[in-house]
């Protein structure tokens, strides 16, 4: 995994600052969206805080720092796209999704009959961190994150989790 690449925008000054103009705000946003996803994606990091400095949000080079008010908004946007979800009430902790959780249910769905594990019953472990599902996007992924979309695939009759205690299973149909 090679050293993050930022776009042109990062090191342009009025990327941090929210834009007057309706249709360059929506430009903005398009790009911080994809910025983040990006990001998330590449450092496999699927949680976020907007409250907390980070490289993300401060570009010191250039002595910017995306406000509070628009990391607010833009994430508000991610949620609305399904790529991100609070997981406060504050809305200050956010779970990131590089692809939604429909996305991520139809790839552990399709790994899961590709691999044979239909049927029978595979622990969450094997799932993020097996060996069966190594070069997977979904290897070593946040448990949360795999457990919602294994929600989704559950609520669609394709599997059925197992919880009990310290133990989490799904069985796939």
């Amino acid at each position: 995994m090679g050293e993050f690449e930022w776009p042109w925008e990062y090191s342009f000054p009025p990327f941090f600052t929210l834009q007057p103009n309706e249709k360059t705000r929506e430009q903005q946003f398009s790009v911080w969206r994809n910025l983040i996803l990006k990001y998330c994606k590449q450092k496999n990091q699927a949680l976020i805080n907007v409250n907390e400095d980070s490289e993300l949000f401060s570009n010191k080079s250039i002595d910017r720092e995306l406000p509070l008010k628009v990391r607010n908004l833009i994430f508000e946007e991610l949620c609305k796209t399904g790529n991100a979800g609070p997981i406060d009430k504050k809305r200050g902790q956010w779970e990131v999704y590089w692809h939604t959780l429909d996305e991520w249910a139809k790839l552990i769905y399709n790994w899961a009959v590709e691999t044979g594990q239909t049927n029978t019953v595979c622990t969450l472990f094997e799932i993020s961190n097996g060996d069966n599902s190594i070069g997977q996007e979904f290897h070593q992924l946040d448990t949360e994150i795999i457990l919602k979309a294994l929600r989704h695939l559950e609520s669609q009759d394709k599997c059925e989790l197992m919880l009990y205690d310290d133990s989490q299973g799904v069985k796939f149909f």
